[in-house]
């Protein structure tokens, strides 16, 4: 099965051009022909079937056969804030495996303790693409650009708020306690060096819940993952 990302293909539409590198990918690589059957994702939802018109290795023409709208939607909705690792390879492995498991929202979460406090995103966009594709997800997680801690406070009311830190002290509960299956959450996920005591409690004080995701201590990619795992299989 060849998949490519077809962004704004329109829900009603009978043909789509491909952009130069997928275009490129297709003949190039793939070595597909004008006739050869493909698959579709437009990034919201929409799963296409469709046949090589053209093969143009720079625009690939092709014809639409059918569709599908909100296909392999799930019932909840997860953003996961994640501290920028100093590594950006860390990073792109944990867009890639949670959009895997099934993310909506990534935000690199710029805070006090952070060691990378600028990050380019076209790279994490272009990750959750290809993981997009392969794991044969019509939704393609939301890359939001980096945003300050304190920024990140006020999401939408629905949502339920967590941050998961390290800090000792009672009060701090497992995520299956504080997530509403079929809802939408907000969880926020520190650097190396944990959030700072006044981050913390300045979360606590806009109404985040704090948890603990056990006893072992967590580098940060895998700490978001492990949230990923945790809400993708409460809500199986």
């Amino acid at each position: 099965m060849h998949i490519f990302y077809t962004p704004g293909i329109g829900t009603t539409a009978t043909g789509y051009i491909l952009s130069e590198e997928e275009s490129k990918h297709c003949i190039r690589v793939l070595r597909l022909k004008t006739g050869d059957q493909v698959q579709l994702i437009d990034g919201t939802g929409g799963f296409y079937t469709a046949v090589l018109a053209d093969e143009h290795p720079k625009r690939v023409a092709l014809q639409i056969l059918e569709r599908q709208l909100e296909f392999g939607k799930r019932s909840h909705y997860l953003h996961i804030a994640v501290a920028p690792t100093k590594n950006t390879d860390r990073l792109e492995w944990f867009a890639e495996k949670a959009t895997e498991l099934g993310i909506d929202e990534i935000t690199p979460l710029i805070s006090d303790r952070s060691e990378r406090r600028i990050l380019k995103t076209d790279r994490l966009e272009k990750v959750v693409v290809a993981a997009s594709k392969q794991s044969i997800k019509a939704y393609v997680p939301r890359i939001n650009p980096p945003v300050p801690f304190r920024d990140l406070l006020m999401p939408a009311a629905n949502f339920a708020k967590c941050i998961a830190h390290c800090m000792p002290g009672a009060g701090k509960q497992f995520l299956n306690e504080v997530l509403t299956v079929g809802g939408s959450s907000l969880v926020l996920i520190g650097p190396e060096g944990d959030f700072t005591e006044e981050e913390v409690q300045l979360a606590l004080q806009n109404n985040f819940k704090a948890i603990t995701l056990g006893n072992a201590r967590l580098r940060t990619e895998t700490a978001a993952l492990a949230v990923c795992f945790e809400e993708n299989y409460l809500n199986r």
